[in-house]
């Protein structure tokens, strides 16, 4: 059979995939309440699905194989947010100590803006009242009552999705390679396998990497006796997952609560030298043995990808970003006509006999 050439036009084609990523935005954008949940449902049920396919091998009840991993892996999610949340409630323990260290720092700080700008304190408290006015007391109620709502959806739809999907997988892969041409059944089963195998991998390894990273700045912290030590470890290490933008807010975070939390003002300064240092060992050794190049997303690609999702889907879609980018690619890789776009989004330049030229890690060694 003779292969099917595309005629359509570059720039129909182009105009085509444009809208259509827009439509997708538009889409993920008003329906990130609903949405979001169920992509987190189904990364973690790609995760869970060895351990399903494994009790059910064992002659288990095909609804109890589901639910028996479920509950393991639901119960360290909250266990985790537990944890965060004790020590939250130790932090806010001390209001009294840390707004009385806070009103000291203002203190200071004011009285250097002032020698140093020639501001006055009463000009500057002006600022801040004119500047406080100006909050819509309604907008915060709302924002919060916003972020309430998406918790709660968190908490029902995630085991509810990811239960449902595990459970119509096969109808679902099913439907997939159903819905499209039989001359095209090869590529869907191929774009399936490498999507759920990329994807276990890339989690595993990430949850490896966060163990591994969050044990080192927890010793660091408890080493040089930073308060709240393990929750700024693992608040660290989970913000240590955001590529590229995640260090410099772990580092800010730490920093702040360091700053207000502790008499020493050098604790500020090695705080984020071990989270410099942590990061680089992340960097440099620990992520790509761990992850490796199952994920070969360019860092361009990769940075404008957390931030569109970020823009688009608030913090849930920065995290998302990365595996998002990572389906995409095995999907573009399959399809002729955005085999394009996959070079766009891969680590490796292709010289004009197609190959591949020297890859990103080649050329930062060169």
């Amino acid at each position: 059979m003779s292969a099917v050439v595309d005629t359509t036009p570059f720039y129909k084609r182009l105009a085509f995939n444009l809208v259509s990523l827009s439509i997708l935005g538009v889409i993920l954008y008003l329906g990130q309440g609903i949405l979001i949940p169920l992509f987190f449902a189904i990364l973690l049920s790609v995760l869970l699905l060895p351990a399903k396919s494994f009790f059910r091998r064992m002659k288990i009840n095909r609804i109890f194989s589901i639910l028996i991993p479920m509950f393991f892996s639901l119960l360290v999610i909250f266990t985790i947010v537990y944890f965060l949340s004790r020590q939250v409630s130790d932090f806010l323990d001390d209001y009294d100590k840390i707004q009385e260290r806070l009103n000291g720092l203002y203190w200071s700080l004011q009285h250097w803006v002032k020698s140093e700008f020639g501001v006055t304190i009463t000009k500057q408290n002006q600022v801040i009242h004119d500047t406080g006015q100006k909050m819509d007391a309604a907008d915060i109620v709302g924002r919060t009552f916003v972020s309430l709502t998406s918790i709660l959806s968190y908490v029902v739809f995630l085991p509810i999705y990811t239960f449902l999907i595990l459970y119509y997988k096969d109808l679902i892969k099913q439907f997939l390679i159903a819905a499209f041409h039989n001359s095209y059944e090869a590529n869907v089963r191929e774009i399936l396998y490498e999507s759920r195998a990329i994807s276990q991998r890339y989690i595993v390894g990430l949850v490896t990497d966060l163990g591994i990273v969050c044990a080192m700045y927890a010793a660091g912290f408890l080493i040089l006796g930073i308060k709240y030590a393990l929750f700024l470890a693992l608040v660290a290490a989970m913000l240590n997952l955001l590529p590229y933008i995640g260090m410099i807010i772990a580092n800010l975070f730490c920093m702040l609560i360091t700053l207000v939390s502790s008499e020493n003002l050098s604790d500020v300064f090695w705080v984020a030298v071990i989270i410099l240092v942590g990061h680089l060992i992340d960097n440099n050794f620990l992520m790509p043995r761990i992850v490796g190049s199952k994920v070969k997303i360019n860092a361009l690609v990769t940075l404008l990808g957390v931030l569109v999702g970020g823009a688009v889907c608030g913090v849930p879609g920065m995290f998302l970003s990365v595996p998002a980018l990572a389906v995409l690619k095995v999907i573009f890789d399959r399809v002729d006509s955005l085999k394009p776009y996959g070079l766009l989004l891969g680590g490796e330049i292709i010289d004009p006999s197609g190959k591949p030229a020297m890859s990103v890690e080649k050329i930062k060694s060169a």
